[in-house]
């Protein structure tokens, strides 16, 4: 074992240790969320029927806000308002499930 002859070289080991554990402790974690998260969309996409790409998974979310805005208008009692946002909700969705 040979030591060093300049205490910076040990800090700096020190220091480089701890940052790549830092950096790979981040990683392990981003890599577990991302597969939580295509488990879900695939889960989600499977569930109701559609494809599991991002596109379809964003006009799932539009056509939920859609019908959200719908019911909101029905609680504001803007019924023709209403109509028309569950009525595009409801076609968007409808048009998405198989």
């Amino acid at each position: 074992m040979q030591l060093s002859s300049n205490p910076f070289e040990w800090l700096g080991e020190a220091l480089g240790t701890l940052v790549r554990i830092v950096v790979d402790s981040l990683a392990w974690v981003f890599n577990v969320l991302s597969g939580a998260s295509t488990a879900f969309v695939n889960g989600f996409s499977r569930a109701l029927g559609v494809d599991s790409n991002v596109f379809t998974v964003v006009a799932v979310i539009i056509g939920l806000l859609l019908i959200y805005a719908g019911v909101r208008s029905l609680l504001r009692r803007r019924f023709v308002a209403a109509v028309v946002w569950l009525l595009l909700g409801l076609w968007l969705l409808s048009a998405l499930i198989n």
